[in-house]
């Protein structure tokens, strides 16, 4: 029910999941190459399955995967079905693109269309049907009160009734409370011997307001005894931070993050950002030569404007755009301090006479940040993340929560960005976007990101 158990079963499933789409796309090619030929004999014959193994190949594996990414796999008992039919929906399609990619990236061979349909179709319904038929199995499990597992509660009486109130029913549902022992006034002996009359599996420690040394005994008591011992971690209130534990020189550490933690997710993330950037570059590359051209028909002055720019944590890198404008726009900058029209560090105004007109096309195009992809094959920035600022306006944040946003890679588009640039003039709903992005940040995320920045560069929706 909780931990290892629920990892094992996850993977159980994954399991059966994998077994039920491999035996969707078999059953699919049974039904198009000898079913339906007998009701319709006109029907083209098709080649055998063995055609097909290489999907097989893609779909059994990693389908389970992409379904547990999308959260497919996560709070089962308290989704809607919409819900369910959308994670659904959104991973099939994502299994969909990939075997289209393979086919027309590596000419491997799709001998049937319909076949492939009809696994979609089998596969929706198969999934679905498993995820009904084993919600309803364990809530009727759980009704009858089998498979409870029989726990202790160790902490102050107060800790462990508000652990009580905190649980969500799903889980709660799933255990056996045996009893509730407040190890600050009761002596270790009634722990011991209250898991003794009970038979418990595990003692949980809601143990808040109690010294460590309490904690200590009471841990090595269940140890002794062979009863695994679990300890809430919330001895620290945090408003943003999320505990997880992690080990440092052989010791045991709990860490408390408020960005999103290395994962497979952020290694794809980085990948896709060094590859996503060399082809842009190539794609990209006759923009290079309009823009060269026109500044240099435009303007006296070098073709490329470069900036001591805040990356991740705050470190320094040399950002790259193209010129917008004129040679002299950094010395009028204290001139042009009382139009800002943003609060805040940020400087920025609608109509800055420091641009140039060619520049200023470049920049309601957002040419002018083309040469930042050659920061992101540098590692320095990610094609999603919040906007880079000069090094001296990020020394000018008075609010410590804002310089969270330096916590992950600036990015060459945003939510800022998607959003109408210059219909933000407040900082602080600068930084909250910003934020709202890194506390709900994936890959799914950065993929909805990316395909709303397309219009956004074509319109010129924001840009100056």
């Amino acid at each position: 029910m909780l931990g290892r158990r629920q990892e094992i079963n996850l993977q159980l499933t994954q399991l059966l999941d994998s077994t039920l789409l491999g035996f969707c796309l078999w059953f699919a090619h049974f039904l198009r190459s000898t079913i339906l030929p007998q009701f319709w004999p006109d029907m083209v014959s098709i080649p055998s399955i063995d055609r097909l193994y290489w999907v097989m190949a893609v779909v059994v594996p990693f389908t389970p995967l992409i379904l547990e990414w999308r959260g497919f796999y996560s709070n089962l008992y308290h989704k809607s079905p919409a819900h369910t039919l959308r994670q659904l929906m959104e991973s099939l399609v994502i299994v969909s693109v990939i075997i289209g990619a393979l086919v027309v990236f590596l000419r491997w061979e799709v001998p049937s269309r319909a076949v492939v349909i009809l696994a979609v179709a089998l596969s929706g319904i198969a999934l679905v049907t498993r995820e009904i038929l084993q919600k309803a199995r364990r809530k009727r499990q759980l009704a009858s009160g089998k498979g409870r597992e029989s726990v202790l509660l160790a902490g102050l009486e107060a800790d462990t009734a508000q652990f009580l109130i905190n649980m969500p029913a799903e889980q709660r549902a799933g255990i056996e409370v045996a009893g509730c022992i407040d190890i600050t006034r009761q002596p270790m002996s009634d722990l011991v011997n209250a898991m003794h009359q009970h038979s418990v599996s595990r003692v949980i420690f809601a143990a808040q307001h109690v010294h460590f040394s309490k904690i200590e005994e009471a841990v090595q008591a269940c140890e002794t005894e062979g009863v695994e011992a679990w300890i809430a971690a919330d001895f620290f209130q945090t408003a943003i931070a999320r505990p997880t534990f992690d080990v440092l020189g052989g010791r045991l550490m709990l860490v408390f993050h408020s960005t999103p933690q290395i994962s497979w997710s952020l290694w794809f993330k980085d990948l896709f950002d060094r590859v996503g950037a060399f082809f842009l570059l190539g794609l990209t590359l006759p923009l290079w030569l309009v823009a060269m051209v026109g500044i240099r028909l435009s303007s006296r002055g070098p073709l490329f404007f470069c900036q001591e720019r805040a990356g991740l944590y705050g470190k320094p890198f040399r950002m790259w755009k193209f010129r917008t404008m004129y040679p002299d726009a950094e010395a009028r900058l204290a001139e042009l301090q009382a139009h800002n029209e943003m609060d805040g560090p940020v400087f920025k105004i609608t109509h800055d006479p420091r641009i140039f007109a060619f520049g200023r096309w470049l920049r309601r195009l957002s040419i002018d940040e083309l040469p930042q992809l050659l920061n992101v094959l540098r590692g320095e920035m990610s094609l999603v993340g919040p906007r880079p600022l000069p090094v001296y306006e990020i020394e000018k944040i008075e609010k410590r929560a804002q310089r969270r946003r330096l916590s992950v890679k600036p990015g060459l588009t945003c939510l800022w960005q998607v959003t109408g640039r210059n219909g933000i003039t407040s900082f602080e709903e600068w930084v909250a976007l910003d934020l709202q992005y890194i506390d709900n940040w994936s890959l799914w995320l950065d993929a909805k990101i990316l395909a709303r920045t397309v219009p956004a560069v074509l319109r010129g929706t924001g840009a100056s």
